[in-house]
């Protein structure tokens, strides 16, 4: 075999094998960046915003009205009103809306005033060390991807009667909900707004469903892909959900919780 072509077969080989190193580094530093890089500045920005509201409502005093609510016949305090929700889902399963307010219960106010895609709540769940801010929307450049919980417009508010759904990354973009899967019935959730404190009792676990089950988030929410789970009777629910398996988007896990206490901010009238 003459020289000149060996050489060029050689040439040929490391310049393959220099292109495969190159494009396995990309690989390897795209991963990286996905799966530490924007984790790091999600959490971070996460937590200043959660500093920065905590801040902002002590500064006011509490101020805003907490609305005391009825209590129902288990003892829940009741806030229900009919708040304006910011617009732009930006993705994320549809919902039918309404306040899903039971017979007889009073209805009372709901000061917060909510804007598309800005925090104005902090879910914080002990079990999993988890304190993140909750914004309007589900839009996932907007506001799951800046590592807060969103809040699917059309559903309803901290405290109020019907359903309170959130939705929230499990892996990537600080992952607030990576360790959904470790709840369990009758740990606490709470949601703290400027006007008050909604503590939330863990009821029901869907470990998962179809992406596009929109039952999940009615105001009476109930699995219209496993009927089995969710509800029958109006109430005051929170709604929980991230995708699963880890590291898919294909289907939904869901944690559903019922409100058992409303505690005003010191301060808020």
């Amino acid at each position: 075999m003459p020289v000149a072509r060996v050489s060029v077969g050689r040439r040929v080989l490391w310049s393959g094998g220099e292109l495969l190193v190159t494009v396995g580094v990309v690989l390897m530093l795209l991963v990286v960046h996905q799966l530490w890089w924007t984790n790091r500045e999600a959490k971070r920005g996460a937590e200043r915003k959660v500093e920065a509201l905590e801040r902002e409502w002590g500064s006011a005093g509490g101020s805003g009205s907490a609305g005391g609510g009825a209590k129902d016949g288990s003892g829940t305090t009741g806030s229900a009103s009919s708040a304006g929700t910011g617009g732009g889902t930006g993705g994320g399963t549809g919902t039918d809306g309404g306040t899903g307010s039971g017979a007889g219960r009073r209805q009372s106010s709901y000061s917060t005033r909510v804007v598309a895609s800005q925090a104005y709540a902090v879910l914080v769940v002990p079990r999993l060390g988890l304190r993140v801010p909750v914004a309007e929307g589900v839009s996932k450049p907007n506001v799951l991807n800046h590592g807060y919980v969103g809040h699917y417009p059309g559903t309803q508010q901290p405290g109020q009667a019907g359903n309170f759904a959130v939705a929230g990354h499990r892996n990537t973009h600080g992952e607030p909900f990576r360790y959904l899967p470790r709840l369990r019935r009758k740990d606490t959730v709470e949601v703290e707004t400027r006007a008050a404190t909604y503590t939330y009792v863990v009821d029901q676990i869907l470990p998962q469903t179809s992406s596009r089950d929109s039952g999940v988030i009615r105001p009476v929410p109930r699995s219209i892909v496993k009927p089995s789970y969710g509800y029958k009777e109006p109430g005051y629910y929170i709604t929980l959900t991230t995708c699963t398996p880890e590291f898919t988007s294909r289907y939904r896990m869901v944690v559903w919780g019922k409100l058992v206490s409303t505690r005003p901010r010191a301060g808020s009238g």
